[in-house]
């Protein structure tokens, strides 16, 4: 998720479980605390394809961030009073602000490597999009009442039900998601499509309109679903991918770190002999956020290059077009069927 809404969770829980006369100084440690993981992306990896694919790595796994918590907490409890005077309630601030923020971030589409240094698949559980406001409004306000009225007692009420707000926010995302999921797969069972590899992720600042896209032989396929507009079934855009170079090339490090890195929800193109991989979990066909150069072409066979991430722009009219789409019927000369 966002910087603010990661500041903001761990200042709410935080300012929630540390004593009342500790408020404002939880409220600070929480949100430095909730946006500790991301530093790693001033690390520099060694290129375009391992600073994509090692952020979120270490610094956001559960394996590193519980016995860090433990250390650190030990440390504050020797030079800082208020761990002294309060220790156990101070060492839930501590692990609750660190791990909150992988495990939301795994809520995303951008894969967090909630299990590292093992080398499973990244959690990309893909309920909620990169920022979401109605996620982070309640946690804000609450951090704001809370920052402004500290000695209060009430503030402990505001931020405990701003932070069950949230979390009641989060369980309807994956009701939602459930809801399309079941619906997109009715679709394609009716296409003749026996349970592909399907992916599900909200448009822009909602949890409404839901990208649907599935792999197919020789591509994917790609379409929009509604939990407003009630239509007869899930129509779904054919696009193509190079398959076969992708094959060729996954003996290189980068196309195999990227196709693992997105559970395989990828689309390749060769443009000038070189392979260029694009990321199908973030943005839509045919802008996506992430596309690298990962390969050049040999000969006979494909060779590593230089990896580089390609500038990427988006149309002003996306987000109304989104807005659109939440409430009106698909047309259907825009998605043809399924091929």
């Amino acid at each position: 998720m966002d910087s603010l809404t990661q500041a903001v969770l761990g200042a709410s829980i935080a300012g929630a479980i540390a004593p009342h006369g500790h408020r404002r100084r939880a409220l600070a440690a929480g949100a430095l605390l909730g946006t500790v993981p991301d530093l790693d992306v001033f690390i520099d990896f060694g290129g375009a394809v391992e600073n994509f694919t090692y952020h979120r790595g270490f610094s956001h796994s559960l394996f590193v961030l519980l016995p860090f918590s433990l250390v650190l907490w030990l440390a504050l409890r020797h030079w800082w009073a208020p761990v002294r005077e309060s220790p156990m309630p101070w060492l839930a601030v501590i692990v609750l602000t660190l791990i909150t923020h992988p495990l939301l971030d795994a809520h995303t589409a951008y894969g967090t490597q909630l299990f590292w240094p093992m080398s499973v698949t990244p959690a990309m559980w893909a309920t909620l999009f990169i920022i979401d406001p109605l996620f982070t409004l309640t946690l804000w306000i609450a951090t704001v009442l809370a920052v402004v009225w500290s000695s209060r007692a009430w503030t402990g009420t505001v931020l405990v039900t701003a932070i069950g707000l949230s979390t009641f926010y989060l369980g309807w995302s994956w009701v939602a998601q459930g809801i399309v999921k079941s619906h997109a797969r009715q679709s394609l069972a009716a296409a003749g499509l026996s349970d592909p590899p399907i992916f599900l992720t909200p448009t822009p600042f909602n949890t409404l309109l839901w990208r649907v896209v599935v792999l197919t032989e020789d591509g994917f396929l790609e379409g929009f679903d509604s939990l407003v507009v009630a239509e007869p079934g899930l129509r779904l855009h054919a696009h193509a991918s190079d398959v076969n170079a992708l094959e060729a090339a996954s003996d290189i490090e980068a196309v195999a770190r990227l196709r693992w890195f997105a559970d395989d929800f990828v689309k390749a193109r060769v443009v000038d002999d070189k392979l260029l991989v694009s990321d199908l979990r973030m943005g839509q066909d045919p802008t996506y956020v992430f596309t690298h150069v990962a390969a050049v072409r040999g000969n006979p066979h494909w060779q590593p290059t230089t990896t580089e991430l390609l500038p990427v722009s988006f149309d002003d009219r996306a987000l109304a077009e989104t807005w659109r789409r939440i409430w009106t019927e698909q047309r259907i000369e825009e998605t043809p069927e399924a091929k």
